[in-house]
């Protein structure tokens, strides 16, 4: 997030597309009437690299829903002039609104009514930062917001692939070779790794076995995009390691996103970000 929401500001690229930041980051919308709590939220989402965009009110709020037409909407109840009921109401009666998904994160504890007219999921405040992530996440596509740590020493190559990571929704962030990425690992917290093999300084083979020393990023998927023909021994090096072997050029960066995709849907909870 930008900066600390004010009462009546809104957090939002002006020429951001449907759906996505110009990133590629699933916009979520937050109405919250509160300070404090539309702060956090936004925080919490930006953080877990999603796009948070947010309004004080709820005629801002719906506003910002037509213009905008977020992935998903979290939505406060108790709000001054238009509360929270109203503005779902709202929201499904309108066929252009009526498929974004709205997660009602409110003090009241009303989850059958919140249900019945329409919403997504309904979280009772205080909400854990997982329990909110998680409910958003069933209602966006597997790519939202996921971040892909892509470990190339081709600067071209290395832009190439992360272009096409977000393009597909994906939070990208780069590293030259195997010890920046190592280095990277605890600010980045990646969901998933694209590995190249042959790079100085720390090379694929090389990190992939330190990734798995360290308990903190054992379990994080690793997918191999390499030019390399690899033996039967350099094969049996990086079983364990890694989740799938891609050769560069088949089937080009459609590939790469498709079996990443893949590798994250087989491990939902997979890395410590997600």
């Amino acid at each position: 997030m930008a900066q600390p929401a004010a009462p009546d500001s809104v957090l939002a690229r002006p020429a951001a597309p449907a759906d996505t930041d110009a990133g590629g980051t699933a916009t979520i919308l937050v109405i919250d009437d509160e300070p404090a709590a539309r702060d956090l939220l936004c925080r919490t989402l930006t953080e877990a690299g999603l796009y948070p965009v947010a309004a004080a009110g709820g005629e801002e709020g719906l506003a910002l829903a037509r213009t905008l037409h977020p992935a998903a909407i979290v939505l406060d109840v108790i709000m001054p002039r238009m509360d929270g009921w109203s503005v779902l109401r709202r929201l499904k009666r309108d066929p252009g609104l009526a498929d974004i998904p709205v997660v009602l994160a409110t003090m009241v504890d009303q989850r059958r009514m919140g249900l019945a007219l329409g919403a997504a999921d309904y979280l009772t405040k205080p909400i854990p930062r997982e329990h909110l992530i998680a409910a958003l996440r069933r209602h966006l596509p597997p790519s939202a917001g996921r971040r892909i740590l892509v470990v190339e020493d081709d600067e071209p190559t290395r832009r190439s692939l992360s272009a096409a990571l977000r393009e597909a929704g994906f939070v990208t962030f780069e590293a030259e070779h195997g010890g920046v990425a190592l280095e990277r690992l605890d600010a980045v917290r990646p969901d998933a790794i694209v590995l190249d093999l042959l790079m100085p300084e720390m090379d694929g083979f090389q990190f992939a076995a330190a990734l798995r020393e360290r308990p903190d990023a054992e379990t994080i998927p690793v997918i191999v995009l390499t030019a390399k023909d690899l033996s039967r021994e350099e094969r049996e090096r990086l079983r364990g390691s890694v989740e799938a072997i891609l050769q560069k050029g088949a089937g080009g960066r459609q590939a790469l996103v498709a079996e990443v995709r893949h590798v994250l849907a087989r491990a939902p909870g997979g890395g410590p970000h997600g």
